[in-house]
């Protein structure tokens, strides 16, 4: 039945794929305009909204006097309008009424955020995003037979506010797949929209496993880490080689939130087929870039989600109102703190996530990690992708597989240095030589970063980094314990206190 209503599927969708094709080359060829637009289109939309009265956005006529009028904004700067939105205020941020609101996972343990989401950007931000990623692929992989079998999702959990019933409050992933249209959520496996965005993730996770295993699945799609519990739980429980066994069909991987590059080998173990892995950066303030390439490590930096840009050099990043770069003053293979202006109201919003430009033409990015996630204990300005290449590359040379990782600076001054580096790392596969994984980590580190291989000189004031390992599931365990179980919540990689990583090792510490 779904094999026979796919193949028509495949010919409405080729005709979609052709036009759609054809205005994501048309921004790819005028960026610069197609930003300027998205910037008036929205200033016009939202003039008499509160927001837009006090900043008299009807006298703005482009980018220049946007950025001179507009104060840069941090979420504690809109909780107060946010909050009045959740407590059903119309007009505030964007028009009308918000209905629903997506929890910022995040990494941090700071407070909660409620990131609001209009129709405007569920549809022509996140779901577009959603269904361009399969254009592009189909574009890619003419070949494909997604459209034959069903989808599995591994997505949040949502509650009502209890403030104003009709305000939804929920992790993206839950509100988006709510909501998803009838074709959809046809293909979406498995049945049962309540149970699968059910608070208790241990009973959730079970019922995904039980329901799933049924169908004839092609595409898998979330963070890496859930996805692999979900697999290896159905691969043990099963007693099967690999993941093909059940789904033979099984054609692409859907991922985003971490980086998979430490995770690769892991999913790669469990499929006996070849399996496509494309990457998004779907994140809970909008849809932002989108793998365009099979095989390829960077993404599409998409322009016409409604959605406009700024960017932060580093060397700005703590400056309450830093000046801005537009695209056309970016430059290639630096980090920048991203700044957004969104059809949900997000008025020149710090994202504090941070991107590199890999090409300007079309303009490509990589994700790098949080502003607030780079690890500079001793001034060594290590970034995310830095540490996680580091740990691959250790992994690779010593037949380890890595589950979960997180390091933090201990500061514990000794001969003549300040402090180290410890790692925490679980394996799925111990390395088989802790010593030369620790030393391989070391001079990855230093042939990525300039900065930590002058501090490691001598070992002043850095010396060699320490490693701990744990038993499989302490950071899951951990994560279970603070409430933080569930598809959009993700492990930190640079831990954010000492009590953080005590604790993790407290739990489960081997070496």
């Amino acid at each position: 039945m779904l094999s026979a209503i796919g193949k028509p599927l495949n010919t409405l969708f080729s005709w979609y794929l052709e036009k759609r094709m054809l205005e994501i080359d048309r921004f790819k060829n005028d960026p610069l305009n197609t930003q300027e637009k998205t910037l008036n289109q929205l200033i016009h939309v939202a003039d008499k909204t509160k927001f837009g009265e006090k900043y008299d956005f009807q006298s703005i006529k482009n980018s220049y006097q946007f950025k001179n009028k507009l104060p840069l904004h941090r979420y504690s700067d809109l909780e107060p309008l946010i909050n009045e939105m959740k407590n059903g205020e119309p007009n505030v941020l964007w028009p009308g009424q918000i209905k629903w609101f997506a929890q910022s996972s995040g990494t941090s343990n700071k407070g909660k955020k409620h990131i609001p989401i209009s129709t405007e950007s569920l549809k022509n931000c996140h779901y577009k995003g959603g269904k361009d990623l399969l254009s592009i692929y189909y574009n890619e992989n003419p070949n494909t037979k997604l459209f034959t079998g069903k989808h599995l999702i591994v997505g949040g959990a949502s509650s009502a506010f209890l403030d104003n019933k009709k305000t939804v409050i929920g992790d993206l992933s839950a509100i988006i797949m709510e909501q998803l249209p009838w074709w959809c959520e046809w293909r979406r496996s498995p049945n049962g929209i309540k149970k699968v965005l059910a608070e208790n993730w241990k009973d959730k996770l079970k019922y995904i496993i039980d329901s799933s295993i049924k169908d004839d699945i092609h595409i898998i799609a979330g963070i890496p880490s859930w996805v692999y519990l979900i697999l290896n739980e159905i691969i043990e429980l099963n007693n099967l080689s690999n993941i093909n066994e059940v789904w033979p069909n099984l054609e692409l991987f859907l991922h985003g939130g971490v980086n998979i590059s430490p995770y690769k080998k892991n999913f790669k173990d469990f499929f006996s087929e070849n399996v496509n892995f494309y990457q998004n950066y779907n994140a809970t303030e909008g849809f932002f870039g989108l793998q365009s390439e099979n095989k390829s490590d960077d993404m599409l930096l998409m322009l016409d989600y409604g959605i406009y840009y700024e960017f932060i050099a580093k060397e700005n990043w703590k400056d309450e109102q830093p000046n801005t770069l537009s695209l056309e003053q970016v430059s290639l293979n630096k980090p920048y703190e991203m700044v957004i202006s969104t059809n949900a109201g997000l008025w020149r919003y710090r994202l504090e996530d941070t991107i590199m430009f890999t090409e300007k033409n079309p303009f490509k990015i990589k994700v790098l990690g949080r502003t607030n996630q780079f690890l500079n204990g001793f001034g060594e300005e290590l970034m995310i992708h830095h540490l996680e290449f580091a740990a691959k590359k250790a992994a690779e040379q010593t037949s380890a597989k890595i589950s979960e990782f997180s390091v933090f600076p201990e500061f514990n001054k000794k001969d003549k240095s300040l402090g180290y580096h410890h790692w925490v790392f679980e394996f799925v596969t111990i390395p088989d030589s802790n010593l030369k994984f620790k030393n391989i980590l070391d001079e990855q580190l230093k042939i990525a970063n300039i900065d930590y291989s002058a501090k490691r000189k001598n070992n002043s004031p850095i010396r060699k980094p320490e490693i701990s390992i744990v038993k499989n599931g302490t950071f899951y365990q951990w994560m279970q314990k603070k409430g933080k179980l569930g598809g959009q919540h993700k492990v930190q990689r640079v831990g954010s206190s000492k009590k953080y990583m005590q604790e993790v090792l407290e739990m489960g510490k081997l070496l």
